[in-house]
């Protein structure tokens, strides 16, 4: 017995040491030095449990990326019977978000299906449409749930009691790389609020309009799902990609960044694109893709 306990903690450590990918991390490293601004990044092979990071573990903007946690909420309520997939709602204009949302040139009183607007919210990333179903389910509520599920730290900030203050810093949403990636990863695996529910978010999240950065280093006929975030500051990116190899998932987010340009050559844009191509092709070495000569014409996406 004493020879056990002698030796479970180096069985323990081994075994911690096992699951990082330390030559994948190198080359993560690598791939950020120079940039200007803060970077969190989580990788995990699914297939192997194998991982890689760089502040995994660090707070971070979600911006837009909190959109899928509304969609759990959404389908949390769905599955208790309080709302329908399908059921018609009701718009208002007290609830426009100012900017070029497609669901904010509707007019008063028009009618539309809580699964387009889950469409809109996820495939568009429609601020007026997301912000409408986090009123719907309450972002208290949708924060219980991620509590309930074992999310420590990302939380809607916005438009919830007690939480004016973190939101000053970071905004909509709050995460980290690591626990984004675990969102994506439940969500694969049937386990985000059923295995129903988690079928369906599966099928919204991988029609993406937003696939200039991250998803165009993925060859278009591999199925991903993602999720994007962007403001001046933070650009973010959250992939799952459905690889020939084995699944692998990563976060990338960026913050206080020098480059709050919303250019084609952004700073952290060609990062998040740079980082997607090193994974895909070193998850899948012996593939030969590369993006179409003079497709960046058709990246343009605004």
């Amino acid at each position: 017995m004493k020879r056990m306990l002698i030796f479970l903690p180096l069985l323990v450590t081994s075994a911690v040491f096992a699951q990082t990918n330390q030559k994948l991390t190198t080359r993560l490293q690598d791939a950020v030095k120079g940039f200007r601004g803060q970077v969190g990044i989580y990788v995990q092979n699914l297939k192997t449990g194998k991982t890689a990071e760089i502040n995994a573990d660090t707070l971070f903007p979600t911006a837009s990326m909190i959109k899928v946690s509304i969609q759990c909420g959404v389908m949390d309520k769905i599955e208790k019977g309080d709302l329908k997939y399908n059921q018609k709602l009701v718009y208002r204009d007290s609830l426009l978000y100012a900017g070029e949302d497609i669901l904010g040139s509707f007019k008063d009183k028009d009618t539309v299906q809580l699964s387009k607007v889950a469409m809109l919210m996820i495939t568009m990333s429609d601020n007026t449409a997301s912000l409408w179903l986090q009123k719907l389910v309450g972002g208290e509520y949708i924060n219980n749930w991620l509590d309930q599920n074992g999310f420590k730290v990302m939380r809607v900030n916005s438009r919830v009691a007690g939480r004016e203050a973190i939101r000053k810093i970071y905004g909509w949403g709050v995460t980290t790389p690591r626990e984004m990636c675990r969102l994506f990863t439940l969500i694969r695996q049937g386990k985000a609020v059923s295995a129903a529910a988690s079928e369906r978010m599966y099928r919204n999240m991988g029609r993406i309009y937003w696939d200039e950065h991250a998803l165009s280093q993925i060859p278009p006929y591999v199925h991903t799902i993602s999720k994007q975030g962007a403001v001046d500051e933070s650009r973010s990116e959250t992939v799952l990609v459905n690889a020939p190899h084995g699944d692998y998932v990563f976060s990338i987010i960026t913050n206080h960044n020098t480059d709050t340009s919303w250019t084609a050559n952004n700073e952290a844009g060609l990062l998040i694109k740079k980082i997607s191509a090193l994974l895909w092709h070193y998850f899948e070495p012996g593939d030969k893709w590369e993006p179409a000569e003079g497709v960046d014409k058709f990246m343009l996406n605004e």
